[in-house]
């Protein structure tokens, strides 16, 4: 069984520009990928873990495999490879800023006996898929891909199963994410925005982020 996650450094997670410089995402971004590839290597549910960029990074105990293209065409190319050689694993594509996942979530997904497991992400997107055969399947992200996803499923004849996860369908993109990861995270990404001086602020009943002066 393999994993795969995706990732991009450059002008990483342009929609908390109004909170972040465009080298603290970049780091952030790192830290959420580091804290992903972390817990897939703890769990031991996978004998292979790729990670598939654009940079040149560096990120212990993972294969990083550079690619030129875009998401899709990027992840879509991995899975055909994978068919091409006869490499007929599962496989888990997982996004890298979904940081608060665990090995129990692993573990859970991993287990599912569904020819497709997808997570959704909030407003239609997808943050992890889990494929029993890599070549029954392709990709197509951005917009709501979720629902293109669960579509992809049925017209290829497979069973899929919508996986349901806190920790798996928080990905983190805006500004009131960090909530999420400032409540409930103990790793990297946590320790990296606290050491911005990132906090919980409840202003009106309402929680939201603030960042004091270090």
């Amino acid at each position: 069984m393999r994993a795969v996650i995706p990732f991009k450094k450059n002008n990483a997670k342009s929609r908390l520009s109004s909170l972040l410089s465009g080298k603290e995402r970049e780091e952030f971004a790192l830290s959420m990928l580091r804290d992903v590839a972390g817990t897939l290597v703890s769990s031991e549910c996978f004998s292979v873990i790729d990670i598939l960029t654009t940079s040149l990074i560096d990120i212990e105990d993972v294969n990083i495999v550079l690619a030129g293209k875009g998401l899709n065409e990027s992840l879509n190319e991995y899975l055909g490879k994978m068919a091409s050689h006869s490499i007929n694993e599962p496989v888990l594509i997982i996004m890298a800023d979904i940081p608060l996942v665990s090995g129990k979530n692993l573990e859970d997904i991993t287990a599912s006996q569904s020819d497709v497991a997808i997570v959704p992400g909030r407003f239609g997107g997808t943050n992890a898929i889990f494929i029993r055969n890599p070549s029954s399947f392709h990709v197509d992200y951005y917009g709501q891909s979720f629902l293109k996803h669960c579509q992809i499923a049925s017209c290829n004849g497979l069973v899929y199963e919508i996986f349901d996860s806190f920790n798996l369908s928080t990905d983190i993109d805006e500004a009131d994410d960090l909530v999420e990861i400032l409540i409930h995270g103990s790793g990297r990404a946590a320790g990296y925005l606290k050491s911005l001086g990132f906090g919980i602020s409840d202003k009106n009943g309402r929680v939201g982020v603030k960042r004091e002066k270090i």
